[in-house]
């Protein structure tokens, strides 16, 4: 009972990894050509990324969180377990829409962890089992396609759907803190209408990035579920 029958390259279904990588490549480039654009539109009160951040935490009365410069472009990050957060280069010191609305997206995660919210606290929990999964899936399925065993192979499944569920997971904390920063912009004055809604067609399309990549990987669970599913009717 070989599992020769399996050729990836070769079935259709690979039209639905081929689905979701252009997706991936469509919204990463949305979000790039977004960020460039507003990162050309300086802000009337000429408040960089560092101080945008400085004083949401500020008023939102956290103290025991830094803020640190970290090199590339949109690498910004909140890194809960040393408190800091962590803004690009093309956001540090910048002075742009763009620089601003990221900034606060990332003091929104900040706020996120200092109020407990749910949905953070949960993907917080499972990324020591996603980490497990992520690594393990594939070796699993394809060590089950070498020994013919459709139990491994659905071992395998199950662990790359651990993926699935941390991207879903992620979405609410991702739009949640777009809607904190958006909201606190808005109320502190620190953007002008105008402004204020570049920054938030900034943060929709770092958002989009989320929603593609979760809908990827369900295509490719979607894929491996029918070519192995398949098998296991043909058996």
């Amino acid at each position: 009972m070989g599992m020769g029958y399996y050729y990836p390259y070769i079935d259709p279904t690979y039209i639905l990894v081929i689905a979701g990588a252009l997706l991936c490549m469509l919204a990463s480039a949305n979000v790039n050509r977004t960020f460039q654009r507003y990162s050309r539109v300086g802000t009337m009160g000429h408040i960089t990324g560092r101080e945008v951040a400085e004083r949401i935490l500020y008023q939102a009365g956290i103290t025991d969180v830094r803020i640190e410069r970290i090199s590339g472009n949109l690498t910004d990050h909140y890194d809960p377990r040393n408190k800091v957060v962590r803004l690009s280069d093309s956001v540090y010191d910048a002075t742009s829409v763009a620089a601003v609305g990221v900034a606060a997206h990332e003091c929104g995660h900040v706020i996120q962890h200092h109020k407990g919210y749910v949905p953070i606290k949960i993907r917080t929990a499972i990324v020591p089992i996603v980490n497990i999964g992520s690594k393990l899936s594939w070796p699993v399925i394809l060590l089950g396609i070498i020994l013919s065993s459709f139990q491994m192979i659905q071992i395998g499944i199950i662990l790359f759907a651990f993926t699935f569920v941390f991207q879903i997971v992620t979405l609410p904390v991702e739009f949640d803190a777009s809607h904190r920063a958006l909201r606190i912009l808005e109320s502190n004055g620190t953007l002008y209408e105008e402004e204020w809604r570049g920054a938030r067609k900034v943060l929709r399309a770092a958002a989009m990035t989320y929603v593609s990549a979760a809908v990827s990987t369900l295509l490719q669970l979607l894929r491996l579920v029918l070519l192995f599913g398949r098998r296991s009717n043909d058996d």
